[in-house]
């Protein structure tokens, strides 16, 4: 399917470790006859950056089998200079295996840095905060901030609650203040050095990570698909 130019996709990920291409090529032997299975991938090869478990599967196949297991948690980001960190935030909520990520203000943001991981992913378009909050509210989902503000609770030693979306600010000026009031409560992240932030996308890695050392099943070999 032809993307626009300001779509286009970084290539995937190199494996710094293996060899240089990535994935398997066409299918050897009789070819398997499960629904799942992409009879372009089988013929010519999956070069994907997916785990072993989706080698062959199609797109839709493969989004079906995580909707089966999502987690509770959801990712916002706030996109009003099209942040290049919203790729990775979004990359990282495909890893952990969010809900659903949610872009607020512009539509249109930086997908570079997902390295298509979005395809996978359920990512939703607010216009404001307050939209956000409001879809989040009918679905009983707590909306919490982060951001170094007076009276933040601190992540470290918070109870994350089970259903909650993460909101994140711009790099820099953080969150707005729209957003901050569209928030049930803000949290921040311990840190020891000389710089008052850290970057957003490394934030929002840390808070999903959070979430899953609460709350995840880390009993199966799932959990651990490197």
């Amino acid at each position: 399917m032809a993307e626009d130019s300001e779509d286009r996709r970084a290539p995937y990920d190199p494996m710094p470790h293996g060899p240089a291409e990535v994935g398997v090529g066409p299918w050897a032997g009789p070819l398997p006859t499960g629904a799942e299975y992409d009879p372009v991938l089988l013929a010519e090869g999956d070069r994907r950056n997916v785990v072993d478990r989706y080698r062959y599967w199609s797109m839709e196949a493969i989004v079906a089998d995580l909707d089966l297991r999502r987690h509770d948690f959801h990712v916002a980001i706030e996109n009003w200079q099209h942040d290049f960190n919203i790729g990775t935030v979004v990359r990282s909520a495909n890893a952990f295996l969010a809900a659903e990520v949610h872009i607020v203000g512009n539509r249109r943001w930086n997908r570079r840095g997902a390295m298509v991981t979005d395809r996978y992913q359920h990512v939703r378009h607010h216009e404001t905060a307050a939209d956000l909050a409001a879809y989040l509210g009918e679905r009983d989902v707590r909306l919490l901030g982060i951001d170094n503000l007076p009276g933040s609770a601190h992540l470290e030693t918070m109870d994350v609650p089970r259903r909650v979306c993460f909101l994140f600010g711009q790099e820099g000026p953080g969150l707005s203040a729209a957003a901050r009031e569209a928030c049930d409560g803000t949290f921040s992240i311990a840190q020891f050095g000389s710089t008052r932030s850290i970057n957003a996308s490394a934030a929002a890695a840390i808070a999903m990570h959070a979430w899953v050392r609460q709350y995840a099943d880390l009993s199966g070999d799932d959990a651990w698909r490197g």
